[in-house]
């Protein structure tokens, strides 16, 4: 039997089904070329876009390229199915569902994904401050997508949910390059509260770390139960507020020693009342 002399095939018909797959599978490669190369293109162009933006870590800028190009190779993938048939609609429909489905199992982790995202973005502490947010103290370590790392003075690592810092208040003390140190100093009530307050100011000015400006403010702060307290207020680098506490506090109960100005101690009158 000759095939191709065969009356019974429609060679027309089967001719033009053949153009059609043709043309219907060369479409498919076309959308499927243009979707890949616009979702590199949008990749690209996101990640350009944001790295002309010195607030944005490229962490971020990074997931958020990636993030576009997958949703244009989403819309790609859909655009491929609605070319040969497939009904889309549903299949939308499905992806919306299970996308919900999904976020609601992983409304954690998506929570601290956007909060790590928002850290990011906004920036309210970098690599080596010191922080105080949810109770916990240190010095930052690594900002990811998902947590946050503090070490704290002790050599000890905390890692925190980012939703839990970004939902909490945050303590920044690197934000700024200078800082306000208080130190309040108890003299006895028959001292002279003159000669203290010399004796504290000729301290602040020998020390080169505190500040002229802001001026160094030295007062009377309160009248005491059994002393009075002289604030010393004194503006100093960040990066040596705790070494000139330390020092100042030394310094000026060396300097009261020597100079007979009394730092006295608690004291408490008990009654003894006989029945």
């Amino acid at each position: 039997m000759d095939f191709f002399n065969d009356e019974s095939i429609n060679w027309d018909e089967l001719m033009t089904q053949g153009i059609d797959l043709g043309l219907l599978i060369l479409g498919a490669i076309v959308v499927l070329v243009i979707g890949v190369w616009l979702a590199g293109a949008v990749e690209r162009r996101l990640a350009a876009l944001f790295a002309k933006s010195s607030k944005i870590d490229d962490t971020v800028s990074a997931f958020l390229a990636s993030l576009g190009k997958y949703i244009v190779l989403i819309f790609t993938g859909i655009a491929l199915l609605d070319q040969f048939g497939v009904e889309t609609t549903s299949l939308v429909a499905l992806l919306g569902a299970a996308g919900l489905a999904i976020g609601l199992a992983l409304q954690g982790t998506l929570s601290n994904l956007a909060a790590g995202v928002m850290l990011l973005i906004f920036r309210p502490f970098k690599i080596g401050d010191f922080i105080t947010v949810g109770g916990e103290s240190g010095s930052v370590n690594a900002i990811s997508l998902f947590t946050t790392q503090l070490d704290t003075p002790d050599n000890v690592r905390i890692t925190i949910p980012n939703g839990n810092v970004w939902g909490s208040s945050i303590t920044n003390f690197s934000f700024h390059d200078t800082r306000r140190l208080q130190v309040v100093i108890g003299i006895g009530y028959d001292d002279n509260i003159d000669k203290a307050m010399e004796t504290i100011k000729g301290i602040v000015e020998a020390d080169t770390r505190c500040h002229t400006e802001p001026a160094p403010v030295i007062a009377v702060s309160a009248l005491g139960d059994s002393a009075v307290d002289v604030m010393l207020r004194v503006w100093c680098d960040a990066g040596d507020y705790w070494a000139l506490n330390w020092d100042l506090l030394k310094g000026i109960k060396e300097a009261f020693d020597e100079k007979d100005i009394n730092i006295p101690y608690p004291i408490r009158t008990v009654y003894n009342v006989n029945e």
